[in-house]
């Protein structure tokens, strides 16, 4: 079942497309082929492979000209799936011969047993083919403790911070992402800001919390105000109310895509839901569905 963090993962590369062929070139140092435009089609894709093998996204590079160049798969995993072994090779193949270009599977793994689990080959048949997925974890997302370098690369130090966040230099790269999301605007960073405290053991919340209170005292407002109000009040009250209104969001955006239009009733129903469980079942019930009724069931 899709978590917040799954689905902002998801949506990171969803806002901003052209992070997806930027990480390859400067993470995984891939001869990216030139391109003019990065485009989200996960529509097509649903056209292309049945329900069971369904992505989290596909992207699209095109050229000047408009001729397809690469295209990219991109799954968030957060635990280990034995099936994933074998949705991935469908990914690359069917796409590829559908749209006769090449193709990668991106995975956002910010667990270091998942990334590599999910970095191994994957053998197609008695060792005469496999596919190799790109997997975006521990072992290749930098640490990045510097503000100023977090502020040049905001969802690249949001990364680093899930990736990172509980290791030796933590409290730093921690530090350097939430600075950095004074940037964005609040709706996106307060839900990296969930994602980013979601993954973080009690030890380096504590010291968090310390951290910021302790520049609130001196004066120095090195964090967003959003960030320190949170802090303040002690154990992040916002934090669930945030997690509601992500799923709500997604939930709004799902339907949206899917063309199911909702009635004045159904839409107070959803912002009026308080059961985080209930939005997730909503949320899974929109694949496949033909009605709002379907999906509010």
């Amino acid at each position: 079942m899709p978590t917040l963090e799954h689905n902002a993962l998801v949506e990171m590369f969803r806002d901003t497309p052209e992070l997806a062929p930027h990480f390859l070139a400067t993470l995984f140092h891939v001869d990216v082929p030139r391109h003019a435009s990065v485009a989200v089609v996960e529509s097509s894709l649903d056209q292309l492979i049945p329900v069971e093998f369904r992505a989290d996204l596909v992207l699209e590079l095109r050229d000047a000209s408009g001729a397809l160049v690469l295209a990219i798969v991109i799954e968030v995993q957060r635990d280990e799936d034995p099936d994933k072994k074998f949705s991935w090779p469908v990914y690359v193949t069917v796409v590829r011969a559908r749209k006769r270009c090449g193709t990668v599977v991106l995975v956002v793994a910010p667990g270091a047993d998942v990334a590599a689990w999910a970095a191994e080959n994957i053998d197609v048949g008695l060792g005469f083919g496999h596919i190799r997925p790109l997997v975006l974890g521990p072992a290749v997302v930098p640490e990045i403790s510097d503000p100023a370098a977090a502020e040049q690369e905001t969802e690249l130090a949001v990364l680093s911070a899930v990736a990172h966040g509980n290791g030796p230099n933590g409290l730093a790269v921690v530090q350097a992402a939430l600075v950095a999301l004074g940037r964005l605007d609040q709706e996106h960073a307060a839900v990296y800001f969930q994602v980013i405290w979601n993954g973080l053991r009690e030890p380096m919340r504590q010291a968090l919390e310390a951290l910021i209170m302790e520049r609130q005292i001196e004066g120095e407002a090195t964090f967003p105000p959003f960030v320190q109000k949170l802090i303040h009040r002690g154990k992040l009250e916002g934090i669930r109310e945030g997690e509601l209104n992500g799923r709500r969001d997604t939930l709004l955006r799902l339907l949206a895509r899917a063309g199911i239009a909702l009635t004045e009733n159904e839409s107070a129903r959803i912002q009026a839901c308080t059961e985080v469980a209930t939005l997730d079942r909503w949320i899974d019930n929109v694949l496949g569905a033909k009605t709002s009724a379907d999906v509010l069931s």
